[in-house]
C-alpha cells in the first residue's frame, strides 16, 4: 500500500495535482473537506458532530476528523494506497494519522510539499477566485491571512515528517504537466 500527503499552502495546485496524481496511480483520494461534506449529507453520527462545529464557524475537532479518515480507509481497503489531501494539518493529526495507518499495516511513504512563493500564491488565488464562486479568493487581505495561518500552524505537520526523512519539497510553479512529471518522478522512486 502506497500512501502520499501531498502538501502545500491554499493555491499552490494540490486539487489540480492530486486529481493527476489519483488518475495515475490508482490511489484512493482522501480529501478532509470532501469527507467533511459527504458525511454531512449523509447525516452519519461523524457528520451531525462536525456539523453543530462548522456551524458556529469552529474547527472540527481532530477525533471527529479521525473518526472520518478511519472510517474511509476501513471502506476502502482494497485500495492501492492513499492519497492525503488537506490533512493532516496539525502534527497531534500527524500522529493519529501515523498510528491509524500502523494499525492497518501502513505508513505514510512520502510527503510531497508544492514550494510555491506567496505573491504567486495570491496571484493564483485572486484569478481562482474570478471564476470558484469562493469569497475567500477574492479578497487579497484574506488570501494572505489563509497563508499566514498555513504557515503558523499547518507548516509544522511538514516538519513532523521531515524528522523521519518523508519529505520531498516540488517546485510547485511551472506548467501544469512538468509541475505533474516532478512529482511522479519522486513517487516513482518509491514505487519501483
Amino acid at each position: 500500500m502506497f500512501n502520499l500527503i501531498l502538501f502545500g499552502p491554499p493555491g499552490s495546485g494540490k486539487g489540480t495535482q492530486s486529481e493527476k496524481i489519483v488518475e495515475k496511480y490508482a490511489l484512493h483520494h482522501l480529501s478532509t473537506g470532501d469527507l467533511l461534506r459527504s458525511e454531512i449529507a449523509d447525516q452519519s453520527t461523524l457528520g451531525l458532530e462536525a456539523k453543530k462545529y462548522m456551524d458556529k464557524g469552529q474547527l472540527v475537532p481532530d477525533e471527529v476528523v479521525i473518526g472520518m479518515i478511519r472510517s474511509a480507509i476501513d471502506h476502502h481497503q482494497e485500495a492501492k494506497g492513499f492519497l492525503f489531501d488537506g490533512f493532516p494539518r496539525t502534527p497531534a493529526q500527524a500522529e493519529a494519522l501515523d498510528t491509524l495507518l500502523e494499525q492497518n499495516n501502513a505508513s505514510i511513504n512520502v510527503m510531497l510539499a508544492l514550494e510555491v512563493s506567496e505573491e504567486e500564491l495570491v496571484t493564483r488565488l485572486l484569478k481562482r477566485g474570478e471564476t470558484s464562486g469562493r469569497s475567500d479568493d477574492t479578497n487579497e487581505k484574506v488570501i494572505r491571512a489563509r497563508i499566514v495561518e498555513y504557515e503558523n500552524k499547518t507548516a509544522a505537520v511538514a516538519d513532523y515528517y521531515a524528522a523521519f526523512n518523508k519529505v520531498v519539497k516540488v517546485n510547485g510553479v511551472g506548467s501544469i504537466d512538468d509541475i505533474f512529471q516532478s512529482l511522479c518522478r519522486e513517487i516513482d522512486k518509491r514505487t519501483a
